[in-house]
């Protein structure tokens, strides 16, 4: 018999574009993560009897919140289970788990490439039964709930052992302990050729993968080393509680060494990482870093050299921010290409629906219809079947996509934990001068970027000032939903450039005239107090 237990709404329980996320803290409080746990079950019908699935990245306090996320889904009527063996899953793997069991849901524990510790971030997110994150209907309705919330359902039991492989009952629940990398590591046998890819590292191919402390070093060892054979190429491989004081995100600045050891002249011919959760990517090759945009372009350009994509694609979805270079791509294809608000929910009904195969996002996610979160190995391992069967350097691929499509000049740069309140007037002020940047500077269009889905009329508005030139050039301004102390301000920098004699500049220098217009247009140094970005990419 399940136990009732009062409680009081807490404030600030709204979820994200990626669950809630808090400090470690503030998840610490009682009744804190029961009070949304209790709220996500209070939001959802027709679930008793059904399967859940739970796990996380293994953060600190992820043992924790697995086990009173367990007590309580038996105690409101789930009547199985599906736990990642120690509480582990990345979030692509859970999202495999809840599709192929039919499962009526998942929660997810993390804060993707956050901080982790006792003095980092925590998170939690619903998924739904299709393996992706929970629509806004949902994620709205359970804020409300967090509002009214007085009661909440749990089991006074004892935590059950959840290391050891195999089911377990909890009341009238059965409990399964599942190995978190099997199931993942079969299905991507199915998506890519093993056998050419395991050809590439006989011949003398060597790669670098940086786990980053995080989840993905057990699915990085089992998939390219133990599969695949590419021995010793795993770095920071055992998932910690505090990722051994990485900043897991997979980015120039957090994943450095990893990048100054294959972007060296004499590196390895293949680098790549994966963040807290892996579900984000980051690609590099020797002398060459990949921007996510240009792998998102360079995927949907190649992906038929893949098994699972032989056919072709039915068509891309990239994130508003994303650079326009998979646009190309799906031009050429013919296929349609779609412009979402960025999140990875607003990419599931286009899988669902057979309109898109392959998304991403500018913010180093990638994946496709396997599952319905983007997924940072399944990118690797595309950009290992495309260099296994091309039998060219990451370095040769991407200048020849230039070539082929022209390129893309794209950065972002990250004002990370700005005072909130200088944020929100720096977007206030920008939304109120939308009307008079038109025909001023070459700029054509300027907007705040709304988005009707097309498979269930949906709409969704206020994400992102877009300043569209004449030329094509883009200058984005949003704040980041995914962190936990101020707000992150991104400015996204883009300039589309045909001429191959131009391709070889420099980032930073080929955009230098739009990064000032950037910061004068909103004034960034008045409105922050920042002279620089945090993080440049």
């Amino acid at each position: 018999m399940f136990e009732l237990v009062a409680t009081k709404p807490f404030d600030g329980q709204k979820p994200g574009t990626s669950g809630l996320r808090k400090k470690v803290t503030v998840f610490q409080q009682p009744h804190y993560a029961e009070n949304f746990l209790q709220s996500i079950f209070d939001s959802l019908e027709g679930f008793a009897g059904k399967t859940l699935v739970i796990g996380g990245d293994g953060r600190y306090y992820n043992p924790q919140i697995v086990q009173i996320a367990i007590r309580m889904a038996a105690a409101n009527g789930f009547g199985r289970v599906i736990v990642g063996q120690g509480g582990l899953l990345s979030t692509p793997a859970a999202s495999h788990l809840i599709r192929k069991n039919g499962a009526f849901g998942g929660i997810i524990l993390s804060a993707s490439h956050n901080p982790g510790g006792p003095d980092g971030d925590f998170g939690i997110k619903y998924n739904a039964g299709n393996g992706g994150p929970a629509p806004e209907k949902i994620t709205d309705a359970i804020f409300a709930k967090t509002k009214t919330i007085s009661t909440y359902k749990t089991l006074d039991t004892q935590d059950i052992d959840i290391k050891k492989i195999g089911n377990v009952e909890l009341a009238n629940m059965i409990v399964e302990v599942v190995d978190p990398v099997s199931d993942y590591a079969a299905l991507m046998q199915t998506l890519f050729d093993f056998d050419a890819i395991r050809d590439l590292f006989k011949s003398g191919f060597k790669m670098k993968f940086d786990g980053m402390g995080a989840i993905t070093g057990p699915y990085a060892r089992r998939i390219f080393e133990d599969i695949l054979g590419a021995k010793s190429m795993v770095m920071n491989g055992v998932p910690l509680p505090d990722f051994g004081g990485h900043h897991p995100d997979p980015n120039l600045v957090h994943a450095k060494e990893l990048c100054d050891l294959v972007l060296a002249s004499n590196g390895p011919e293949f680098g790549a990482a994966s963040d807290g959760d892996g579900d984000r990517n980051l690609i590099i090759g020797r002398n060459m870093y990949v921007t996510p945009s240009d792998s998102l372009a360079i995927i949907a350009a190649n992906a038929q050299l893949a098994p699972a994509y032989v056919a072709g694609i039915a068509g891309v979805a990239r994130s508003m921010p994303t650079s326009c270079a998979a646009d190309l791509v799906a031009k050429k294809l013919g296929v349609p290409s779609f412009e979402t608000p960025t999140g990875w929910k607003f990419f599931g009904n286009l899988l669902d629906a057979g309109m898109a195969t392959v998304c991403g996002e500018e913010s180093f996610g990638t994946g496709s219809n396997h599952v319905r979160e983007k997924d940072g190995v399944w990118a690797v391992l595309m950009w290992l079947n495309i260099l296994a069967k091309r039998r060219e350097s990451v370095e040769t691929i991407v200048k020849s996509h230039w070539r082929e499509y022209g390129r893309n000049f794209y950065t972002r740069h990250d004002y990370e934990e700005v005072d909130l309140a200088r944020a929100n007037d720096l977007m206030g002020n920008l939304r109120k001068s939308l009307g008079g940047f038109a025909g001023k500077n070459g700029i054509k269009t300027a907007d705040d970027f709304s988005y009707r889905d097309p498979v269930d009329n949906s709409f969704t508005e206020c994400q992102g000032i877009r300043l569209v030139y004449e030329n094509g050039s883009r200058i984005i301004y949003r704040l980041s939903g995914t962190g936990t102390a101020g707000a992150t301000l991104r400015v996204y920098i883009e300039k589309y450039e045909a001429d191959v004699i131009k391709h070889n500049v420099e980032t930073q220098v080929a955009l230098a005239d739009l990064i000032g217009q950037a910061n004068s247009i909103a004034a960034i140094q008045a409105n922050t107090g920042r002279t620089a970005p945090t993080v440049i990419t």
